[in-house]
């Protein structure tokens, strides 16, 4: 069972972020953004995006989006020239868990996973998971454990025995060495 996740969240309201916009394009309204997604051509499926953008969040709607280089190129209903989308710049875009991408087996969200309890093989309670780390090779779990100390734990089946999110717990196998 190899564990992997999908997307950064906000913790908060069980909201994904998607992509930051970088700044506007052209005359017309469009921004650039940088998808911070695993797979941003889902982003041209979707028709209602969260805009954060310091103050309120707000619902927006693409009607156009393209790629450019590792950019996308997106139009919203909302903004017709450049002016309106000049402050935009550095702000967020995030989607509902109902526009995230669908699971694969042994796949979870981030947001479902941090402050489940971590137990051991003897289903014991040693801790609870604080964050994801997501490190290219495999992701790295940090742990609180009990004692206030932080445990880096790779994803990997050698040490994730079970996930059970409705039950509320990771059971893990903590390898010699790391703890």
């Amino acid at each position: 069972m190899v564990i992997s996740v999908k997307g950064k969240v906000n913790h908060l309201e069980d909201i994904f972020r998607i992509g930051v916009i970088t700044e506007p394009h052209g005359v017309r309204g469009e921004v650039k953004v940088f998808p911070t997604t695993d797979e941003p051509e889902r982003i041209k499926k979707i028709k209602e995006i969260i805009l954060d953008d310091g103050k309120e969040k707000r619902m927006v709607h693409p009607e156009a989006v393209r790629h450019q280089k590792n950019l996308l190129l997106i139009k919203f209903k909302e903004f017709n020239n450049r002016d309106e989308v000049e402050r935009l710049r550095k702000k967020e875009l995030f989607v509902s868990r109902e526009y995230a991408s669908p699971l694969k087996k042994d796949e979870y969200y981030i947001s479902d996973l941090i402050g489940l309890k971590i137990i051991d093989e003897d289903d014991q309670e040693i801790g609870t998971l604080k964050d994801v780390l997501q490190t290219g090779a495999n992701d790295v779990y940090q742990i609180l454990m009990n004692d206030g100390k932080e445990l880096l734990l790779p994803a990997i089946r050698q040490c994730v025995l079970k996930v059970d999110i409705e039950a509320g717990y990771v059971q893990v196998h903590v390898m010699d060495g790391l703890d």
